[in-house]
């Protein structure tokens, strides 16, 4: 597999340096991709760069983790309007472990292969560098006139907000630089890859290299665009925040429906750069799209392998009966088998009611509950036409009594009652 044709084809190079191919065409080549450890999850908006990884170790290359501890102590300026809170060292180190199992999913670190992925963190050769050192070692061979000229930097001192940009993060392209040539000397390194906003901080790297080295050292950088919406909206963006891989902060059924629900234009562009399928794959899929366009093909094999990806098959499974829940004609055992979590994700939106706890203890008549505990039913006349005409569901089971007994036993986790009015009208009783 030729690694740069691969992401040509799934449009994931927006630019690259002169010579990268020719390079990976020698033989195993080493690269590296810096990960922000700011939080003890990756989102959805790092993937681009973990299957840039994922696809350079398929084709035979030995792929490199950066874990920017030391650099996530200061921020990188680019793309951002304001300097970012800085962890300390034990925090960065747990969210360097809980980053690391996440990408164990898309990289193969624990073979004997000679490409066996690795995972290295800045702060292991950053903590004991000197400021004078690193001044004089490094500082020295990059001009203030060099550094000024990144848009990373132009755009925060021309910007608006006039929050100017502090020395801390001045001096990011130059840690950055460091990590290249550090890394270019004790892993063999060759090669840096990250999104287009990184261009300048990468290409810093290759030019501290050229000065320091000499002009025969040769070091290469690849960039992917920026992942944007059809409309312009940002990616990985929800109204509730970004889209977590730990299912602490998205569930796997919340991951599954925002693959679900992107439009076609964007489908037919995510599929090519967040999943392995082949390029015939997707070709026979963007077929069977066009001809069946309410099928959602595309969204469906993207939502599918991507959830699989990130938490499990089993995960994929609970996701697709928990959305035919809401959409489809499953049962009242399909929906007694959600967790709370999950429930609670697919219900969200839905009319809630808060009843007694201990009036369903003792038993309490549906007509009552659902009318004078519950204003589900405006009236106890209507509840008892919809009831006779067999518009009535309590827990996905046809309720076909208006006066059974509801008892604690019908609650879902202990602690809920679904309640259906006709085909599309849900309400969600919680007992308190």
């Amino acid at each position: 597999m030729n690694f740069v044709e691969e992401l040509r084809w799934r449009g994931m190079i927006h630019d690259l340096m002169p010579g990268t191919e020719e390079q990976l065409q020698k033989g195993m080549t080493s690269a590296y991709v810096g990960i922000d450890p700011t939080a003890d999850s990756l989102h959805i908006g790092h993937l681009v760069s973990v299957m840039m990884l994922r696809h350079f170790q398929r084709a035979g290359h030995r792929p490199i983790a950066l874990v920017g501890g030391a650099t996530g102590m200061i921020g990188d300026p680019s793309m951002k309007s304001a300097e970012r809170n800085l962890l300390d060292e034990e925090a960065l180190r747990h969210n360097q472990e809980s980053i690391k199992k996440q990408l164990a999913k898309f990289l193969d670190f624990d073979s004997d292969a000679p490409n066996a992925a690795k995972l290295v963190n800045n702060y292991d050769w950053m903590k004991n560098y000197s400021f004078l050192d690193f001044i004089r070692d490094i500082g020295k061979h990059l001009t203030v006139n060099y550094m000024m000229a990144k848009d990373s930097v132009k755009k925060r001192l021309s910007g608006e907000s006039n929050t100017g940009l502090s020395f801390t993060e001045f001096s990011y392209q130059l840690l950055q630089g460091y990590d290249y040539l550090y890394l270019y000397q004790h892993e063999g390194v060759r090669l840096q890859m990250g999104g287009s906003d990184q261009w300048g901080n990468i290409t810093t790297g290759t030019e501290l290299i050229r000065r320091k080295l000499g002009s025969e050292a040769e070091a290469f950088a690849l960039v992917c665009p920026l992942i944007t919406k059809a409309d312009g909206g940002k990616f990985g963006k929800t109204e509730s925040g970004n889209v977590w891989l730990d299912r602490r902060y998205t569930s796997p059924y919340k991951f599954y429906q925002f693959w679900l629900n992107v439009s076609d234009a964007d489908a037919a562009k995510y599929i090519r750069i967040f999943t392995a399928l082949s390029q015939e794959e997707i070709l026979a899929l963007e077929k069977e799209q066009e001809a069946a366009p309410h099928l959602r093909a595309i969204q469906k094999r993207l939502a599918r392998e991507i959830t699989v990806m990130v938490h499990s098959e089993e995960d994929y499974d609970a996701a697709v009966e928990a959305s035919n829940i809401l959409f489809g004609n499953s049962t009242s055992e399909s929906l007694k088998k959600l967790d709370e979590d999950t429930l609670l994700a697919v219900f969200e939106g839905v009319p809630q009611f808060e009843v007694a706890y201990n009036d369903l203890k003792e038993g309490i008549k549906a007509i009552d509950l659902f009318t004078e505990k519950a204003a589900v039913f405006p009236s106890k006349g209507e509840m008892r036409k919809l009831v006779q005409s067999g518009g009535v569901s309590l827990n996905k089971e046809k309720l076909t009594d208006q006066d059974m007994t509801i008892n604690t036993s019908n609650l879902l986790n202990d602690k809920y009652l679904l309640v259906q009015k006709g085909k599309k009208n849900y309400f969600l009783l919680i007992a308190k």
